[in-house]
């Protein structure tokens, strides 16, 4: 595929402009100009072998969240299971599977990275992931911040190659650190001795993970080489992992500075010069306007995180109170045409309670985490000052839902946690789901044991032959929950109500029930979303939700019950209904 002069030209300038505003206090206008011109080189190279995909986002699109080693085998390696058992029970159910990070890794789950360039040869190679989207599109993840202090990159920073002395940020006595937001509580900088001298290395997340210096192109510039090798094996959606804090500033708070955003318009230019339908997600675990401003103009990211919603589906079931719910989701503003929220209730890490600031109080929060620590939750803590405050909360979903102060026995677990993914599938965006969510796994004490990770208690291992058991046992908590929740997402699939960018509308329906409006683009078809959040049988009144009259309205997920004929509508403990006049 030739690049014609004209979009050369235009993505050029568009190159330079970002570079400008990110290095002007950097660089000369001819370094700026020298690295504009080697960036277009790198992207119109690889464009002209390149053929661009297709596929367009929908209400059929749903993605997957897995690790590349989520099941393993003998004598196979896990992506080439992980294919198999997708291609055989996954491949109608998910358009996009998220493969959580398959580069060398020293810690942190995959995400200190000791080369970029390379996958764990305990995974695959660079054909399985290749060969894998050829079945779904594959997202994977830039890890920007960070590389682990095992990395090839930290190795020739330390005998300090010419290319790589200022890979890495430093600072020295004088940088001002008060005002830095801080989303861990160990110390920030670690202090390394070098031949030559000691360097106070910036450490935003573990003391293995030390935080590169976007303040050289050099480091941009690699990420760019990057993105072109991802393309080139398959890769389409790019998550950008822990972008807010790439950019550093004396006397700043050291995220979500200008410069970042600027970093991000230029990744999001190069992505869809390259591919037109490929896609940018930010991960920003932060509270809501930070977050919100990843969508810039419709220049930044293509998708953007929804963090409240977990800890607030959380607070919704545990108290059975929707009224945060509720209130939150009035506020949310509706995504531009091609932006959409990437909605989720559980993944790989904890479950994130910054962006439930503003939202959820003290003594709400209080609460919350009492409950959860009696469901078996732990918390890890950020610093705040002095203070430690959680962070996150360490668990698997399925655990934290299992028991409430009104369900003490737990004989709703089953059924609360379904009603929590129907919310998760009825409200705008795109709908994520955690590959363990899918069977109901439970906490994995032994493996929090045994390494000392707390987040290590939601990232299970399946072995394939224990998996296939428990799906072939119709009595197991994983088959229940597994057959459920696919036949949801098939059922939901085929709703034009349900795109990304449909019409949503939440309803005032008091604290024990949870609704929106869904409306198609084309008007043709509107579906009442509706949960009853509580442990026990909670009335509906249908003259609240105003049904059109003339029209015979139905719960698709009760299709004999004919609504329409009916004054009250009677919801039993967690039950949802989808109350549609249409079913696509």
């Amino acid at each position: 595929m030739k690049t014609t002069n004209a979009n050369s030209k235009n993505i050029k300038l568009v190159i330079f402009k970002r570079l400008n505003f990110v290095y002007k206090n950097e660089k000369t206008e001819t370094e700026i100009e020298y690295y504009t011109r080697y960036i277009l080189s790198l992207i119109n190279k690889f464009k002209e072998n390149y053929k661009a995909s297709k596929k367009h986002v929908s209400q059929e699109t749903f993605l997957l969240i897995a690790y590349a080693d989520s099941i393993k085998n003998r004598n196979e390696t896990p992506l080439k299971i992980f294919q198999k058992f997708f291609k055989q029970n996954l491949k109608n159910f998910f358009e996009i599977l998220h493969i959580l990070p398959f580069y060398p890794a020293s810690s942190d789950g995959g995400f200190s990275v000791t080369n970029h360039k390379s996958v764990n040869k305990d995974f695959g190679s660079w054909k399985d992931i290749k060969t894998f989207s050829k079945e779904v599109s594959i997202m994977a993840d830039l890890i920007l911040n960070h590389a682990s202090i095992k990395s090839n990159w930290f190795s020739y920073f330390s005998k300090n190659v010419k290319k790589y002395k200022s890979f890495f940020f430093t600072i020295d006595d004088d940088f001002d650190l008060s005002n830095v937001v801080r989303p861990r509580d160990h110390n920030l900088l670690q202090n390394y001795s070098f031949k030559d001298k000691n360097k106070n290395l910036w450490c935003t997340f573990s003391h293995d993970q030390i935080d590169l210096n976007f303040r050289n192109p050099e480091v941009l510039i690699k990420f760019i080489e990057i993105i072109i090798l991802l393309l080139k094996n398959g890769v389409t959606v790019f998550r950008i992992d822990a972008v807010a804090f790439i950019w550093k500033k004396n006397g700043t708070s050291c995220v979500n500075l200008p410069e970042t955003h600027e970093i991000v318009k230029l990744l999001r230019s190069i992505v869809s010069y390259l591919n037109p339908t490929a896609l940018i997600v930010t991960e920003t675990n932060l509270p809501r306007k930070e977050n919100l401003s990843y969508f810039g103009n419709n220049d930044e990211a293509n998708w953007i995180y929804n963090f409240p919603l977990p800890p607030l589906i959380l607070y919704t079931f545990l108290l059975e109170d929707s009224s945060k719910i509720t209130k939150w989701s009035k506020s949310m503003p509706p995504a531009q045409k091609n932006n959409a929220y990437l909605n989720f209730i559980a993944s790989h890490d904890g479950i994130g309670m910054r962006p439930a600031e503003g939202i959820l109080g003290t003594r709400v929060l209080n609460k919350l985490f009492k409950r959860i620590e009696i469901n078996g939750g732990m918390f890890s803590f950020r610093k705040v000052g002095s203070k430690n405050k959680v962070y996150e909360v360490n668990t698997t979903l399925f655990n934290a839902l299992k028991k409430t102060d009104f369900d003490e026995k737990g004989l709703y677990s089953i059924d609360r946690y379904l009603a929590a993914h129907t919310m998760l599938f009825a409200l705008e965006g795109v709908p994520a789901v955690y590959f363990n969510s899918l069977f109901g796994t439970s906490n994995d004490i032994d493996l929090v044991k045994k390494t000392g990770i707390k987040r290590d208690i939601n990232r299970f291992k399946w072995n394939l032959g224990k998996l296939t058991e428990k799906l072939n046992d119709e009595k197991s908590i994983e088959n229940i929950v597994y057959k459920k929740l696919l036949d949801m997402i098939l059922l939901r699939k085929k709703q034009s109500a349900f795109h990304p960018n449909a019409t949503q509308y939440t309803l005032s329906l008091g604290p024990k029930l949870f609704g929106v409006w869904r409306q198609s683009i084309d008007k043709t078809q509107n579906i009442f979303a509706i949960t009853n959040i509580s442990s026990v049988e909670r009335k509906l009144g249908l003259s609240k939700i105003n049904l059109i009259e003339n029209e015979i309205w139905k719960d698709l997920l009760q299709p004999d019950l004919k609504i329409d004929k009916l004054k009250v509508l009677k919801l039993s403990p967690f039950q949802t209904v989808w109350i549609s006049n249409k079913n696509d």
